[in-house]
């Protein structure tokens, strides 16, 4: 059976874009340099936080070839994969040349809002059809649906290479029922910036996190603490960033942290519709922290 190797820091990495609005694969570039540079352990490349169902399929296809030549096997690549068409999912997965990624990042059904049986047949045949290891994206408030954690378990027993769930779904005890319940070689990853240090407290294997894209040395730090059980420490860490973590998705994501990257001289501040740029209210309040952090 596969085993996890999507531990640590992981980054839901940004798509740049130019002032014209065209992927800045320069910027990109940048980027993946300065995440492997400053403690990330592996990237989520084309999920949410890559405005993913706003780029064209030559786009993602020059993403995905830029970060693999990019890596160089440094680090794991996990790359989202995912829709509310089982079949379409499948054929993707069929037909997708998969050398150089590590994993895929799967998902729930969104919109058509299928029962905790329907959820379960979606994923076995993604398993059965994907020839690398599964990481299930548990993220109600915007599909709608809620993976269940007996589903979930359920999952991890059932398929071979179902190896993690990316869980933001925002309760703690949910994430609590899975760790007491899955099996050893499955893996609970946060998918809530606000409740990493929670979660990796009570067990979870690492994040794959927003607010790393801008800050990614102080988020590994907070993490590598945890795993050596140095809970005070790294919990100074996760208060420094209390405010910033809901600033940064008041105004939705990846609007916010596209913002702090564009104060910290990486990209432009430009989203594709229907996702525009965050208020210059909370720009100002960002900015303001940045300053008192020193960063």
């Amino acid at each position: 059976m596969a085993q996890n190797i999507f531990k640590g820091l992981g980054i839901a990495l940004i798509t740049p874009f130019t002032q014209d609005g065209e992927v800045d694969y320069k910027a990109l570039t940048r980027l993946v340099d300065y995440q492997i540079q400053n403690g990330a352990d592996f990237l989520c490349i084309l999920a949410t936080t890559g405005e993913t169902p706003c780029l064209s399929t030559d786009e993602k296809h020059k993403i995905k070839e830029l970060v693999i030549d990019r890596v160089r096997g440094r680090l794991p690549i996990l790359m989202g994969c995912g829709g509310n068409n089982t079949r379409a999912v499948v054929e993707e997965l069929r037909n997708t040349d998969m050398r150089g990624i590590d994993g895929v990042l799967s998902v729930c059904p969104y919109y058509n809002k299928p029962s905790q049986e329907g959820l379960y047949q979606h994923f076995r045949a993604i398993a059965e059809a994907s020839p690398v290891p599964v990481v299930l994206y548990n993220v109600p408030g915007r599909t709608g649906i809620n993976l269940k954690p007996e589903t979930t378990v359920r999952l991890a027993k059932d398929c071979a290479n179902v190896i993690a769930i990316k869980e933001a779904s925002g309760s703690l005890e949910q994430v609590d029922e899975i760790i007491k319940n899955k099996p050893e070689r499955f893996d609970v990853i946060s998918g809530d910036d606000a409740l990493t240090f929670s979660m990796v407290a009570s067990g979870a294997a690492g994040s794959i996190s927003v607010i790393g894209n801008a800050l990614p040395k102080e988020v590994s730090r907070m993490i590598r603490l945890e795993f050596k059980g140095e809970y005070e420490a790294a919990r100074i860490i996760h208060h420094r960033f209390t405010e910033l973590y809901s600033l940064l998705f008041v105004d939705g994501n990846p609007a916010g942290v596209k913002a702090l990257l564009h104060e910290m001289g990486f990209i432009e501040n430009v989203l594709r519709l229907p996702l525009v740029p965050t208020r210059i209210t909370t720009l100002q309040k960002m900015t303001e922290i940045l300053k008192t952090l020193k960063i």
